[in-house]
């Protein structure tokens, strides 16, 4: 993706902080000599030093994972359309503003490494329900054995992070505090979200 200057972010905790809040995302692996890259829609778990998470094991990504265990996962979210009238301020022509979306996204690429046997499975699944329902109360996933063998654990290294809020960068903060006014009377899915990270770029 394209990253301008004014909507590149390197800061990891700000880009953790949005991985985590996202938690979906599309995980792709181009594997080799394949003319599109195998791309899955999927809930993921962002931990210290790698992302997990689990598929059946027919899905094909883990064909393409054997050919080359490289693989990117890119989340995209807290969007919000701007109307061009709303970045006019003073005596600027509404009918003259240019359009946009606010929107982040982040991407990773690294290394993968296929958990097949149920113990590896289980604690990629232990990982998960500890960070996306901790109060939640399950038996041992070891005590599902046999379905533990219908899927497979994905564990992605961190290798590079690319991460890009777009949320007007590009102007001074009076054309910002103008759109974080209508974002805040619009109040629409997306805008609140928007308007943190809008109030965060300066």
């Amino acid at each position: 993706m394209l990253i301008r200057d004014q909507d590149r972010d390197d800061d990891p905790a700000r880009w953790r902080a949005f991985l985590a809040d996202q938690g979906f995302g599309h995980f792709a692996a181009s594997g080799r000599g394949r003319a599109v890259p195998v791309i899955v829609p999927t809930q993921f778990v962002l931990t210290e030093d790698e992302v997990v998470l689990h598929l059946v094991t027919t899905n094909p990504v883990f064909e393409a994972l054997d050919e080359n265990p490289l693989a990117l996962l890119s989340v995209a979210g807290d969007w919000a359309f701007i109307p061009g009238a709303w970045k006019a301020i003073g005596d600027e022509d509404p009918a003259r503003g240019i359009p946009t979306t606010y929107y982040g996204a982040v991407q990773i690429t690294g290394e993968c490494r296929v958990e097949a046997e149920p113990d590896g499975v289980a604690s990629v699944l232990e990982t998960q329900l500890d960070a996306l329902d901790p109060c939640g109360e399950y038996v041992n996933p070891r005590e599902h054995a046999a379905r533990l063998r219908q899927i497979r654990a994905i564990r992605m290294d961190i290798g590079s992070v690319r991460a890009k809020f777009k949320y007007g960068g590009n102007v001074d903060q009076a054309h910002r505090d103008a759109v974080a006014e209508h974002l805040t009377r619009r109040d629409g899915p997306g805008d609140r979200a928007a308007l943190a990270h809008l109030r965060r770029t300066r």
